[in-house]
């Protein structure tokens, strides 16, 4: 009997919620922890409804953590007086652990339905490549925005790229970091995660793309293998002739795209499962603000893409780049072609409250392979 897998990549926003405003002063708030939590538990009763509707099909939750990281980055800048920076892979790792912790509560709320699932997070690491050409000419912004002075000091004091990201109401230049966002091919922890779902567990994986790492090759001397990683941590090993080499990672300054690695989850899911000789049938849905993808968005002739074809889909992206922007709409539109041309069935974006209405074709975009 084939089975369905459902991969949910949540976005960042579905544990920290976005746009609130102070009612007195009307100032953007940023949520606090209780904030936080409600945001998560509201996303966790969502996702458990559906559970609850299709309780027979395999899960597995992936998720972004810009909010997160961008709170990180805000607290070492407030804090560089007295304590040390830290590196984009630790930021990964630490959310990772916060939000899989917090989304984890999934597991109470399918308890008070009667329905016994384990919600297990798995820091997980994806894999870049060295000579990925995003780490000469880094795309994506982070952190705080600053003007271009402050910007150039950051950058010959503390080794930042930097980028021009627009201008204020005032006309104003506004700067911002950017650091390198490379594509992912391989997910250390994927077996894992392939056995939490084999066994029925619903896995929380690859959260804000993996913490991104590099495959080092060894030097070789005196007969002996050495592998330099970041930090000074060095492994060795003895040399033979003919030895592969042994697989050790290491972090780099990066981010990933978390839904260019949920939809190489995905692909390495249907690849394990076909190596079992099982038949496995699986889905993505991307959980974002927006109701599905659109054409000539915000624009007079703005119309929902509501059904696609995996090749009405590459012919959108080919031929009108500038209805899906890098920032946003571009890399949901590239994971999903992606994973349908590895093996996915079926692809969603749609809103975590729109899903039902989504499968019916009510609402949000869905893409299918033919």
């Amino acid at each position: 009997m084939k089975k369905k897998l459902r991969i949910f990549s949540l976005g960042g926003n579905e544990v920290s919620p976005m746009g609130l405003k102070d009612p007195k002063t009307g100032k953007s708030i940023n949520p606090d922890i209780d904030l936080q939590w409600q945001r998560t538990i509201d996303t966790c009763r969502m996702i458990a409804n559906i559970i609850e509707q299709y309780p027979d099909d395999l899960y597995v939750l992936t998720h972004g953590n810009g909010p997160q990281v961008g709170n990180i980055l805000l607290r070492a800048e407030y804090s560089r007086a007295i304590l040390h920076p830290l590196p984009l892979d630790i930021c990964g790792a630490d959310t990772q652990g916060a939000m899989g912790y917090m989304l984890a509560q999934l597991s109470n709320e399918l308890t008070t339905r009667g329905i016994h699932k384990l919600v297990a997070e798995t820091v997980t690491q994806t894999v870049v490549k060295h000579d990925d050409p995003d780490f000469k000419n880094p795309s994506k912004y982070i952190g705080l925005t600053y003007s271009k002075e402050e910007a150039q000091e950051r950058s010959a004091k503390d080794g930042w790229d930097v980028k021009l990201y627009g201008t204020d109401k005032d006309g104003a230049e506004v700067w911002r970091r950017v650091v390198p966002s490379p594509e992912p091919f391989d997910i250390v922890e994927a077996r894992i995660v392939d056995q939490q779902v084999h066994s029925g567990m619903i896995p929380i994986s690859v959260g804000g793309g993996g913490i991104p790492v590099v495959e080092i090759q060894p030097r070789i001397v005196d007969n002996e293998e050495i592998y330099e990683c970041a930090h000074h941590v060095v492994f060795r090993r003895p040399f033979k002739t003919g030895q592969a080499p042994a697989r050790i990672f290491s972090g780099v300054e990066a981010v990933i795209d978390k839904d260019l690695a949920s939809a190489l989850l995905g692909a390495m899911l249907i690849k394990f499962a076909k190596a079992r000789g099982e038949e496995l049938e699986v889905s993505l849905t991307i959980f974002t603000n927006e109701d599905g993808a659109k054409f000539h968005y915000k624009k007079p002739d703005q119309r929902d893409l509501r059904k696609l074809t995996l090749a009405e889909a590459k012919h959108y992206l080919e031929t009108s780049p500038e209805d899906f922007p890098a920032g946003s709409m571009g890399p949901k539109m590239k994971a999903i072609i992606r994973f349908l041309e590895s093996g996915g069935s079926t692809a969603y974006i749609t809103k975590t409250a729109l899903f039902e209405k989504t499968i019916k074709g009510e609402a949000g975009t869905t893409v299918t392979a033919r």
